[in-house]
């Protein structure tokens, strides 16, 4: 399915200055209130005690490392449910898996404090009573699997306490396997025994595989041992421009293939240019290789990443759908890639943990 670029729809009004995007991408965004696959501001918590409930500014200029996400803007952005990531640092963290305790703990904390503007969502149905009630819906995914620390009784912790996606690797190698770039990082591994245990285990507790970070060997691996979607939390695409990070067109129809979903990165150094048109550009290639069901967003906002020029904080979310909409986007297929396709995934991956 080709797409091709037509003239916006929309006039462009902004009766409250925070607000971005035109009436038409802004009615979108009522419809279809958008899920982000992948966000950091945790670390941010972490750090210096970001509190996601009051109103921030960007500090550093063009939007650097952090600032990016705060509930007034996920609110102002049209955003209705984003994956906050637990992170564990590798050579900081002796006790990976107490310090993404912690920062769950952070969430649920914020969410309570949030006077129902936050609350934490385990699954498809939470998510949309968030968009009835006016909420955002927090899902939690743990990024890398050395949080586990080498048991899966953690993971099984981790599931009851509601992380709805395990990422298999971040930036070193842990007992699933290796990262596609970072400390261990081997082409020629695959998933490890404790890696294909992981991947079934996942799949027996409801907690979505996330196949970001992770080297090729291991991706098709994991994407051979799966019953049920996998996805790829924050990434580009290798077919627009191609970097160690971006999954190629052949990693693209595999996870596709499991009825999983892509997110696509708003990061330049991983999209290749700067600007909307930077991300609509991935997002049409995943449309273009492997249909309008797979392509899905993953912001990496607050992720120590320099956004793209356009998206520099969480509020300005409808700029992007106005670049899909400028692009030739049909509407149906806006609202896949803002939450339908990413619901779908939570709707098929259901937790099966109390």
């Amino acid at each position: 399915m080709r797409l091709h670029k037509r003239k916006s729809s929309g006039i462009r009004t902004r009766v409250n200055p925070r607000l971005h995007g035109s009436d038409e991408a802004r009615a979108l965004h009522k419809e279809a209130p958008a899920i982000d696959m992948h966000a950091d501001p945790l670390l941010w918590n972490r750090f210096v005690g970001y509190d996601l409930n009051k109103r921030h500014s960007p500090p550093l200029p063009r939007a650097a490392l952090g600032g990016h996400v705060d509930v007034p803007r996920l609110h102002e952005g049209g955003v209705g449910a984003m994956f906050f990531g637990l992170v564990a640092l590798p050579g900081m963290d002796r006790k990976p898996s107490r310090t993404c305790e912690k920062q769950l703990d952070a969430l649920y904390d914020a969410a309570e404090a949030s006077n129902k503007r936050l609350f934490v969502a385990t699954s498809a149905e939470d998510v949309q009573r968030a968009h009835r009630e006016g909420s955002v819906a927090a899902l939690l995914g743990i990024e890398g699997a050395h949080s586990l620390e080498g048991k899966l009784e953690t993971l099984e912790h981790f599931a009851r306490r509601g992380v709805r996606y395990l990422g298999l690797l971040h930036f070193s190698a842990n007992a699933c396997g290796a990262p596609a770039l970072g400390l261990g990082s081997d082409k020629s591994k695959g998933l490890t025994k404790f890696g294909q245990d992981t991947v079934k285990l996942c799949e027996d507790l409801g907690v979505i595989v996330d196949l970001a970070h992770i080297n090729r060997k291991g991706f098709f691996d994991a994407c051979a041992l799966a019953t049920k979607p996998m996805i790829v939390s924050h990434t580009g695409l290798a077919g627009v421009h191609d970097i160690w990070r971006n999954i190629d067109d052949e990693q693209l129809r595999a996870v596709a293939n499991t009825g999983g979903i892509a997110g696509v990165i708003f990061v330049p150094e991983f999209l290749g240019r700067d600007g909307l048109d930077a991300v609509v550009d991935h997002l049409l290639h995943i449309v273009n290789v492997a249909g309008e069901d797979a392509p899905a967003l993953g912001s990496d906002w607050d992720g120590f990443v320099r956004p793209i020029r356009g998206l520099e904080e969480v509020n300005k979310l409808p700029d992007l759908t106005d670049a899909m909409l400028a692009r030739g986007v049909k509407p149906s297929v806006v609202r896949k890639i803002l939450r339908e396709n990413a619901l779908r995934v939570l709707r098929e991956v259901p937790p099966r943990v109390a």
